[in-house]
């Protein structure tokens, strides 16, 4: 099937839809309407540029009529000039509907897990991994996105040791899937006198959010124990054992929520990131089964990646995936990543359609 074969049958299906979008039976049906109107939405782009490369392809069968039809020398030329325009428009729409059909990544569209964790660097990777918290936190809120805390360990003076939250809202994954991965920091500490500047890292995992049907987990695979919440002392420590830990016996899995103070929302809590876990674990063994190593390593979620420096002394961030180097470092900690994050998707689409020619 050639390509204007396969956009006629995407325009014919996006008609489709409306007519059944206008059907006053399909409108009681809240559940379809829903179904068809995100469907409508994933397909209305490319119908777009489908109706703007149609017009190009008849506006340059009309030109090259001209040049072999035409006596007049002058609205030849003008043809001419015209129809080199019109070739490069094809061209570019030719690559962006390329990018439009490449297949979409089915968890794009989910709610995520999120994951960071101090590693090598002792209290400045923890103080690097509370900064990552909140420049999280703080896209989230440009984003219009809504963060619930679930777990949070922090060293009383500004570090986190480990800190688990859901994000949700528009295309989460979809914009947080590359941040999974080491973050290494490059900077000179509170602590340190002499002005020497020290490298400590934080990990940060991106875990789609899994659906009920998608993750069973058998009751008798857990172990679940309840416990007093931890906190700095006096009156923030939990009195009442609410606090849950579960720990899944076939994987080794352990999870834990002590945010709340009911012991029923910090099951539900743990539950829903246990599931996430599980379902990241399958997602990763199902990726290897069906794909070789990525040279980019966008998006693998592996942990070990070294994926990003922050230089705070040269106000530079790299991400080490695409060679990508910016000098905004400071804005990029106040939360202002879509720049990054633009380029990290470019390079994964540009990826892509090299891997299907």
């Amino acid at each position: 099937m050639n390509l204007a074969d396969k956009l006629e049958k995407i325009k014919v299906k996006y008609d489709g839809i409306n007519e059944q979008l206008s059907d006053q039976k399909i409108a009681s049906n809240r559940e379809k309407m829903i179904s068809l109107t995100k469907e409508r939405s994933d397909l209305a782009e490319i119908v777009e540029v489908y109706a703007k490369y149609s017009i190009t392809l008849k506006n340059i069968a009309g030109n090259e009529e001209i040049i072999e039809t035409s006596d007049d020398r002058d609205l030849v030329l003008m043809a001419e000039a015209e129809l080199e325009d019109l070739k490069i428009d094809k061209e570019k729409l030719e690559e962006e509907i390329k990018v439009l059909l490449l297949p979409k990544d089915p968890n794009d569209d989910k709610d995520v897990i999120m994951e960071i964790r101090a590693g090598t660097g002792g209290e400045e990777a923890a103080l690097f991994a509370g900064d990552l918290f909140r420049m999280y936190s703080r896209y989230a809120e440009i984003r219009g996105w809504k963060i619930e805390l679930i777990d949070l360990s922090d060293t009383g003076i500004g570090g986190v040791k480990e800190a688990v939250f859901s994000v949700s809202g528009n295309n989460v994954f979809g914009d947080l899937k590359f941040e999974s991965g080491v973050h290494r920091v490059q900077r000179v500490p509170e602590t340190e006198g002499s002005g020497r500047v020290h490298t400590s890292a934080a990990s940060v995992a991106v875990l789609p959010e899994a659906e009920d049907v998608q993750i069973e987990i058998n009751q008798n695979d857990l172990k679940i124990d309840i416990f007093r919440a931890g906190g700095a002392g006096g009156q923030n420590v939990n009195k009442v054992e609410t606090a849950v830990r579960m720990t899944h016996i076939p994987t080794g899995i352990v999870v834990q929520c002590q945010d709340e103070r009911s012991q029923l929302k910090n099951r539900q809590k743990a539950m829903k990131v246990l599931k996430a876990r599980l379902y990241d674990l399958e997602l990763k063994k199902h990726n290897a089964k069906i794909s070789a190593q990525r040279k980019l390593m966008v998006g693998s979620g592996d942990r070990s990646d070294k994926i990003r420096t922050y230089n705070f002394p040269q106000n530079r961030v790299t991400d080490h995936r695409i060679g990508l180097t910016l000098y905004n470092l400071s804005n990029i900690m106040e939360g202002q990543l879509d720049e990054l994050i633009d380029q990290l998707k470019i390079a994964d689409k540009a990826e892509k359609l090299q891997a299907t020619e």
